[in-house]
Parts: C-alpha cells; sequence; structure tokens
C-alpha cells in the first residue's frame, strides 16, 4: 500500500485516475474535481494543501511553477511529469513509482 495521493492535470485521461482508483491508488483529476481552467499555479496549490503529487504532461509551465514555489518559500508533494503516451504505458510507470517510493520522497 501507498502513502502517495495524485492530483492529475486536465491534459491527462480521466480514465487514468479511474484506473489508478481500482489499483487503490488516491487519485483524484482536476475536470472532475472542479478545478478544469485552473492556472498550473493554482493547481499545485490545491494539490499541496491536499498532499497530492501532481502528474502533467506539461513540462514547461510546471518547471516555472516549481521555480516560484521554491522562490516563495513553498512546499509541494511533488510534480511528476510525463510523455504522452498510451495510457497504459503511463499506468505502468505510475504504479512502479508508487509502489517504491514513499510521498516524502517525491
Amino acid at each position: 500500500m501507498t502513502d502517495i495521493s495524485l492530483l492529475l492535470d486536465e491534459d491527462i485521461q480521466a480514465a487514468l485516475a479511474t484506473a489508478l482508483r481500482i489499483r487503490s491508488i488516491d487519485t483524484i483529476h482536476a475536470q472532475k474535481v472542479e478545478r478544469k481552467g485552473r492556472t498550473d499555479f493554482e493547481q499545485l496549490v490545491f494539490a499541496a494543501q491536499e498532499q497530492r503529487c501532481v502528474i502533467t504532461y506539461n513540462v514547461k509551465d510546471f518547471v516555472i511553477v516549481h521555480d516560484s514555489f521554491l522562490k516563495a518559500g513553498r512546499m509541494h508533494w511533488g510534480i511528476l511529469v510525463s510523455k504522452q503516451l498510451a495510457i497504459g504505458e503511463i499506468l505502468q510507470r505510475l504504479l512502479r513509482t508508487v509502489q517504491s517510493h514513499t510521498k516524502n520522497e517525491l
């Protein structure tokens, strides 16, 4: 069992959240919790408050958001960035990651 909780950014397929929850991974999707259209900074603030790691395809913007967070002295629970791969491949990679790390390691 893992202690990692995830927030999937709106650019990630919603079906991935369902697949992760079926496998007992605490996962929410930005679209399903009325976070669609929020800025990346707002998404990371929400994820930090909820102690969730953000999963996104958006490397360019989240590098900037991460740097802004650190400069402001804020902490978050991780950002995992993926290439846009088949959902099954992303699922397997995320499962390996959450099963081999703790929330404090991300």
